[in-house]
């Protein structure tokens, strides 16, 4: 179940929030560095999810994945949350191989735009003409940073949109289950299903090796995977929402950061200023949904 938010706490929820993203930037990282050693995508999404599946099911063991009966009514939608998330980790891990930190977590980020825009049609949502101008100005961002029609542009830049869709399936899943199921529940899910899923195309195209650094990236792939998940839930019972959400986009600082002094690659202006479109449309999507909840409680 959801956990009340202390609300007299809010900077141990950002600070829980800033870490989660820096979790999720070093999973990133390594991945981008372990694929331009040549190994598969596919074998590194799989060990991100058995490493969190391990973890979980320690979890699990411990305190229990919570009550049965939720489980057994959404059983269903937990694996479909589960195999989204899987999935959409494995385009993300793909287009890594072609594409900077900075172009791949900048087209991640139109997730909730278009979760924004999924919610009229799966949830029923009202969205008036501020965020439907928000959501097209976030697609404006992305068509600038993938610049369609530039020299430069890489056929591997739609895919990431697809993986930015699958998150966003992700993300209204987990706002439909959060309030009846526990997320011990949604944890032990997450990584139970991505295991089962991948292991086989894993295993077929598996790449063994001993170095000591890479093996040590293989385990802290899934231990820093559920631990971002982990601190990201746990930061919601000590602050609202509304004050979290702008410290998600840490995500692209962070990335911004780490692809300049691991890979030497500057981000060039069209991702940048796509970057920018993206995270003000996120903005204004953020702060009408507060404007609504405000209104909701008065």
């Amino acid at each position: 179940m959801t956990a009340p938010v202390l609300s007299d706490r809010p900077t141990l929820g950002i600070v829980m929030m800033l870490t989660a993203y820096l979790l999720f930037s070093v999973v990133d990282t390594s991945v981008k560095w372990m694929l331009a050693l040549g190994l598969p995508a596919l074998q590194l999404a799989f060990l991100r999810y058995a490493g969190h599946f391990v973890v979980s099911l320690g979890e699990a063991g411990l305190r229990g994945l919570g009550p049965m009966e939720p489980i057994r009514r959404h059983f269903g939608l937990l694996t479909l949350r589960a195999a989204s998330l899987a999935l959409a980790t494995v385009g993300n891990f793909f287009v890594l191989t072609y594409l900077s930190l900075t172009l791949v977590s900048a087209i991640m980020f139109s997730a909730p735009i278009i979760v924004c825009l999924l919610s009229v049609p799966l949830l029923g949502e009202h969205v008036g003409p501020w965020r439907w101008g928000a959501i097209l100005l976030g697609f404006v961002g992305v068509l600038v940073a993938i610049n369609p029609f530039g020299a430069d542009f890489h056929w591997a830049a739609p895919l990431a949109i697809l993986n930015a869709t699958g998150l966003a399936i992700y993300a209204l899943l987990t706002r439909h289950l959060a309030g009846e199921v526990s997320s011990r529940t949604m944890q032990f899910f997450t990584g139970a299903v991505g295991t089962i899923l991948l292991a086989p195309f894993a295993f077929a195209i598996w790449q063994p090796s001993s170095d000591p650094v890479i093996l040590t990236l293989w385990a802290a792939l899934g231990a820093c995977g559920w631990a971002g998940h982990e601190l990201l839930t746990r930061a919601h019972r000590f602050a609202t929402a509304s004050v979290l959400m702008p410290f998600s986009y840490s995500f692209l600082i962070y990335l911004t950061i780490a692809s300049y002094i691991v890979f030497d690659q500057l981000s060039d202006a069209a991702t940048l200023l796509g970057a920018a479109l993206i995270v003000l449309s996120g903005v204004i999507i953020w702060q009408r949904e507060r404007m609504r909840g405000r209104a909701a409680i008065t």
